[in-house]
């Protein structure tokens, strides 16, 4: 497979590739769907530079035109921030938007796979989809969680994103075998929360032991990604409390326009930052520069 008939690398990637030096990927739907402009904008640029004030080097991935791109140029960070066009783009989404030269946003599950196509190990996101809350009903599973059972890429984050059912998506990753790492705690983390009531598979507190264990993972051949969450800074987290009654309020508002499938996510995202008076944004940009801080410092103890 010729990758340069559908990727462009960014210079500076392409040498830090070749020269085996430290890289963190970074998903771009929270700029097109995740946040509002212009925080859309400050949250990329932030996540950036906190990625290079921990010395590595940052891969944000997007797809613009039908080019793959793996490192993108502040007016590419713009047009995503700003073009209601740009479509949310999944696994299944991926080969339709390069072949039907589209742009899109890559979540979780692309960014993933466009990280490994690029071999970058570590990536830095928000929180992941999982298991969705009244999945019994919908079967509204992400594709993310099936991703990390395939794709050999370390996410770090904090944790399943809130509105979703985080025991349910705890069993599914458990059936799947992606071990779930807490940074530094044995609590798993929900997204804007310290702590969701649930624990983690292992407790690691340093980033070079997690970094050992990607390695010995994939030495292995023990395919499939590891999740490696941590707890957004104490001072700026939502109590549970607060985030579920938020997030009830926007489901069943959510039921009431029948909103379903991939806009299901943006909507909630939305309409718990309208509920929580912004508070849920703030966090939200809060917790996604610590994600980052700590993927810098794994990747930058990963030897492939």
């Amino acid at each position: 497979m010729k990758l340069d008939n559908y990727i462009d690398i960014s210079p500076e990637i392409l040498h830090a590739i070749k020269k085996k030096l430290p890289i963190v990927a970074l998903e771009s739907t929270i700029i097109s769907h995740g946040m509002p402009y212009p925080k859309n904008i400050e949250t990329a640029i932030m996540v950036e530079e906190t990625v290079r004030a921990n010395d590595a080097i940052p891969a944000t991935i997007a797809i613009i035109k039908g080019r793959i791109k793996v490192g993108l140029t502040r007016n590419e960070i713009d047009f995503l921030a700003t073009n209601d066009e740009v479509q949310k783009v999944s696994r299944r989404d991926l080969a339709v938007a390069v072949a039907q030269k589209t742009s899109g946003s890559t979540t979780v599950a692309s960014t993933m796979i466009i990280a490994s196509l690029a071999k970058i190990a570590v990536f830095a996101t928000g929180g992941i989809g999982g298991v969705h809350r009244g999945a019994e009903n919908t079967l509204d599973v992400s594709a993310d969680l099936e991703e990390l059972s395939k794709t050999n890429v370390c996410v770090v984050c904090a944790g399943a994103k809130a509105i979703l059912d985080i025991g349910l998506t705890l069993e599914y990753l458990e059936t799947i075998g992606v071990p779930v790492i807490g940074y530094k705690t044995s609590d798993l983390p929900a997204f804007y929360s310290t702590k969701s009531g649930f624990k983690v598979d292992y407790r690691i507190d340093s980033a070079a032991d997690i970094a050992q264990i990607l390695k010995t993972k994939w030495d292995l051949s023990i395919d499939g990604g590891v999740l490696v969450t941590i707890p957004i800074p104490q001072e700026f987290e939502l109590t549970l409390d607060i985030m579920n009654k938020a997030i009830n309020e926007a489901i069943t508002q959510a039921d009431s326009e029948n909103i379903i499938g991939k806009d299901i996510t943006p909507y909630l995202l939305s309409k718990v930052n309208e509920l929580t008076h912004g508070e849920s944004l703030e966090a939200n940009m809060k917790l996604i520069k610590n994600n980052a801080a700590l993927a810098a410092k794994i990747a930058s103890n990963y030897e492939s």
